[in-house]
């Protein structure tokens, strides 16, 4: 069996060993599980199968854009996180594990909420690991209503995909992004998981006038214009303005302050505020949110022992949103 010039056709075992001298050996095996629409399981029992001249065409563009720096999830449209397979295109970021640390204050915020209403115990340090608190805690929603749930900048609707599918018919999530492709994205990740989530095209809370949240939480973008981080690791790939505030000379961190003064307005008392960060960003976040009138403010690490996550309650009062 050959092609049309006579050169014999590539085999799948030949094809991914010979990508993976141009990179990493997993990355060439799940492209060419990819391209060839196959399972790893079938890759390794039939080795020995020739690739079709379209398949070989297509699995050596994707090897050139990969060696190129172009990340895997948009070279095969899928990205993993917390067990649910994501869509990704150019238009969104790739979920990062760095986000399961917001996540995961995210649904201990919901369980609280849910035995009747919580806060964060414990004197306030540089970076404390608080635990919950269920006494004297704000008195928790009528029990046949859902937590309202407020997810800021969804991208590819990563948190609050996530926050529907654990939490359940506990909250009604609504998602908001001011980019109309990235909604459209998370729109079509929502229906094919079938997850319900309200999707709403806005810039942080413009198009939510009104709207209370008992849980707002968010990945803004937080990394400085100008940070040489910014042109490694595939992110040249990635949206830019879900990266950084664009700020010339700033420190990334005009969207945080823009979230913590609006926040107040759109929160019930007794709701969190939880907000992803850069490492550096824990004292910037739990300034900000101190002066806007938040309790309970802490600051939360990743796996790595960075800061990540930075939230608070708020008890409720007549202190301004623009504190």
């Amino acid at each position: 069996m050959s092609d049309g010039a006579g050169t014999p056709p590539l085999a799948r075992a030949q094809a991914w060993r010979d990508a993976s001298a141009r990179i990493p050996r997993l990355e060439a095996r799940l492209l060419l599980e990819h391209v060839c629409a196959i399972s790893h399981a079938e890759l390794l029992t039939r080795p020995d199968t020739p690739l079709t001249p379209e398949e070989a065409a297509a699995y050596a563009a994707l090897v050139a854009r990969r060696a190129a720096g172009e990340p895997l999830a948009y070279l095969t449209g899928h990205a993993p996180f917390r067990g649910l397979d994501l869509t990704v295109t150019p238009d969104v970021l790739i979920p990062r594990d760095d986000t399961e640390v917001l996540v995961d204050r995210a649904l201990q915020a919901i369980a609280a909420w849910q035995q009747g209403g919580a806060r964060l115990s414990g004197q306030a340090a540089a970076n404390p690991a608080p635990v919950l608190d269920l006494q004297a805690a704000p008195p928790s929603p009528p029990s046949d209503q859902p937590l309202q749930v407020l997810d800021l900048g969804t991208g590819s609707g990563a948190i609050a995909l996530a926050l529907a599918h654990e939490a359940g018919p506990a909250v009604a999530v609504t998602a908001v992004d001011r980019s109309p492709a990235a909604l459209a994205v998370a729109e079509g990740n929502a229906r094919r998981l079938g997850l319900a989530v309200r999707f709403v095209l806005s810039d942080w809370f413009s198009a939510l006038a009104g709207e209370r949240f008992h849980l707002i939480a968010g990945n803004p973008p937080y990394v400085a214009e100008g940070d040489p981080h910014l042109e490694g690791d595939g992110l040249p790939f990635e949206p830019r303005g879900a990266l950084t505030d664009g700020v010339a000379g700033g420190d990334g961190g005009a969207c945080l302050r823009a979230i913590v003064a609006a926040a107040l307005a759109h929160l019930h008392p007794g709701g969190w505020l939880l907000l992803e960060h850069g490492y550096d960003q824990g004292p910037l976040c739990r300034d900000l949110l101190g002066a806007a009138g938040f309790a309970q403010v802490a600051t939360w690490t990743d796996l790595a022992g960075l800061d990540r996550v930075s939230g608070g309650i708020w008890a409720g009062g007549t202190r301004s949103a623009a504190a």
